[in-house]
């Protein structure tokens, strides 16, 4: 048996309406704006997404060092497991992002099965096997106290029938709202725990997939992970999820679940949207810096990806701009003679930071926090 799902009362309706306008405009904006730049930040939101949900489980790598795996870059100051978990990650990510459109797409058990062998294979062991049901009883223990179960998963010989229960719903059409259902797949998933390891990102994942097939918004904009990754929503997600008991009884009313999501859903569009906004206004003053100075245009990504992420590497710019190696390093090196950048260390580990005379109005766009609304507290 899975949780049913709960009726939404008018404030709920209020709140879905409102994402949903803010997610059509958002489609509408990106397809307007120029593609160079708005490639940059569909990099950031999976980057962002990939280091949020890890980061829930334990495994610290900033966004802006994600980015760099993502790009192939091996000098990265991060510990073998933390780089492991995160190209494990973006390659799940990568996959999932994929199949948004793919037409004849169905949920089975075998594809859930190899999804986790994406994210945990390289943990496979006979313990904690990857790419197949437990085989023995898993717990989530307490954060506060590892000796306390604050949840204890179904029994294992229970797994394949909810699995099956599951697929059935996933591929079933009904009257819920696809986001509410997306929130309500997360939650099934989660509390049935099919493997030994990995159920939480694979739930967080589920949920994105859900909502990037909607087809309102491309992939990269559809992730809550990383409004879910944040220190106090982090808290408010587990104890969110501790409201529906320390064992699996799904026959309870999860609307607290929902509602919770629907505002993950909320300010997450704020929050994209707000960045979309700034990275265009950031791009503009830096266009019109590089032609008062003479600097190339293309040099503009350079120094996009160092407003808006701290740094930039002499590798992603070259791929982002179609260059050589010598041509990124010239450039790169013409803006630190400039002292528009400046290195930080050598050879391979280089990165760029901005310098003494990097353009102030981009810097003070930056800098400028956006204020997010609690869509049911207004």
């Amino acid at each position: 048996m899975l949780f049913p799902t709960p009726s939404l009362d008018p404030d709920d309706h209020r709140v879905l309406e409102e994402v949903d306008r803010m997610r059509d405009a958002l489609r509408h904006q990106v397809r307007a704006s120029p593609t160079k730049w708005t490639d940059g930040l569909r990099k950031f939101l999976t980057a962002d997404a990939v280091a949020a949900s890890n980061s829930i489980e334990g495994f610290k790598v900033s966004t802006v060092d994600v980015e760099d795996l993502m790009e192939g870059e091996t000098e990265v100051e991060v510990s073998d497991e933390d780089r492991d978990e995160t190209l494990a990650y973006q390659r799940m990510m990568t996959y999932i992002q994929t199949l948004h459109d793919v037409e004849d797409f169905t949920y089975g058990k075998g594809f859930l099965n190899s999804l986790h062998w994406i994210l945990q294979g390289h943990r496979h062991s006979a313990r904690r096997p990857a790419g197949q049901w437990r085989k023995g009883p898993v717990y989530v223990t307490d954060a506060r106290d590892p000796s306390i179960a604050a949840y204890t998963a179904p029994d294992a010989a229970a797994v394949p029938a909810l699995m099956l229960e599951l697929v059935d719903w996933l591929n079933a059409d009904d009257d819920s709202h696809p986001l509410v259902r997306a929130a309500m797949a997360h939650l099934h998933l989660v509390s049935i725990h099919p493997w030994a390891d990995g159920n939480g990102r694979m739930s967080r994942s589920l949920q994105t997939l859900m909502i990037a097939r909607e087809g309102v918004l491309a992939p990269e904009f559809s992730s809550i992970e990383s409004w879910l990754g944040r220190p106090g929503n982090t808290w408010e997600y587990y104890r969110r999820l501790n409201d529906t008991g320390t064992h699996y009884t799904p026959q309870q009313d999860v609307s607290s679940w929902v509602r919770f999501n629907l505002t993950a859903y909320h300010q997450q569009a704020q929050t994209v949207s707000g960045r979309f906004i700034r990275s265009g206004r950031v791009w503009t003053a830096l266009a019109d810096f590089a032609e008062e100075t003479g600097l190339d245009d293309r040099t503009v990504t350079a120094l996009h990806d160092v407003a808006m992420a701290g740094r930039v590497r002499r590798s992603r710019y070259q791929h982002a701009e179609a260059l050589s190696v010598q041509q990124a390093q010239r450039d790169l090196r013409d803006l630190t003679t400039a002292q528009v950048l400046q290195p930080v260390g050598r050879t391979r580990a280089r990165y760029y930071v901005a310098g003494p005379r990097f353009p102030e109005p981009a810097a003070d766009i930056v800098r400028t926090p956006m204020t997010l609304t609690h869509p049911y507290r207004t």
